[in-house]
């Protein structure tokens, strides 16, 4: 038996609407499709192809007529529940200096392994979806990518594009070699710097309660809060079985600070986050607002 996915996260966000496209490959046993998920600010779809629409050449993924790539997006899908066609270009991505996995990149047996593609670009272009037109004009785009068998069973994703940088935070439940650990991989990108928050670098989860999570590792401190979710319902994988429903909020209110030595290198509420938090497990901490702090 192989059980096996492969898929990439493509968003992107201008001042007022946000879409993410999830083409995907799966396999579970014998059964072999693909897929191409929508999600918007109001809406989530989900279709699916027969195995042979799914081709991976050059650095692209082509499913049936759509294209995903460095240089953009192209889409074309009719089904009697979406009907969805345009153009997204892709400016100069931004990629991270090296593997966000770091040495559990070589780490064999992993049920998920994580990439970032790019943390910002510009997005240009126009999409339209059931009639209503997507319009992005200078926008920002997001891209990265997972592959495995399984998605955690318990996690929290937030990304978030903002004036002057970008973050992207992941805390799950991994299970190594009969043992399970909370791994945590994470980037903030602020004012041209790069900044790595990361379980292999000593990173620790000193709080998650109330859709809060709050990281530390040495001298940095990332704190993300979901305080208004926006869920639409999501396919993903079970041992490459696209069974499990998950909850992403494309577009929803969140609280972010980053701290260096003490002192805040920023914090912000935005209606422009995303997030999943998949994640059931609390720690009993204090219920105070991260916000007055």
């Amino acid at each position: 038996m192989y059980n096996f996915f492969y898929g990439w996260y493509l968003k992107c966000q201008s001042d007022t609407q946000t879409l993410a496209i999830i083409p995907a490959v799966h396999t579970a046993g014998t059964k072999r499709t693909c897929s191409i998920q929508v999600i918007t600010e109001d809406d989530a779809w989900n279709v699916t192809f027969a195995a042979d629409a799914f081709q991976r050449k050059k650095g692209k993924l082509f499913i049936g007529e759509n294209r995903f790539g460095e240089k953009g997006i192209r889409l074309s899908i009719h089904t009697p529940q979406l009907t969805i066609r345009g153009k997204l270009d892709f400016g100069q991505l931004l990629p991270l200096k090296y593997d966000i996995m770091g040495p559990f990149a070589l780490a064999p047996f992993m049920e998920c392994r994580h990439s970032v593609r790019s943390m910002r670009h510009l997005v240009t272009g126009n999409v339209r979806i059931n009639g209503k037109k997507y319009s992005f004009q200078n926008a920002w785009g997001y891209w990265e990518g997972d592959r495995g068998r399984s998605f955690p069973k318990e996690y929290i994703w937030t990304q978030c594009l903002f004036g002057g940088g970008s973050l992207m935070l992941s805390v799950a439940d991994i299970p190594m070699a009969g043992i399970h650990f909370t791994g945590i991989i994470g980037v903030v990108l602020w004012q041209g710097k790069e900044y790595r928050i990361a379980t292999y670098l000593g990173a620790r989860v000193v709080q998650i309660h109330n859709k809060k999570v709050r990281i530390v590792q040495g001298d940095l401190e990332l704190e993300a809060w979901l305080l208004e979710a926006s869920e639409r319902p999501l396919k993903a994988p079970t041992k490459g079985n696209m069974v499990r429903t998950i909850h992403e909020s494309a577009s929803c209110r969140a609280f972010y600070r980053f701290r260096k030595k003490g002192c805040t290198l920023f914090d912000f509420e935005t209606d422009r986050a995303s997030f999943e938090f998949e994640y059931f497990h609390f720690c009993q901490q204090s219920e105070e607002d991260p916000r007055k702090v």
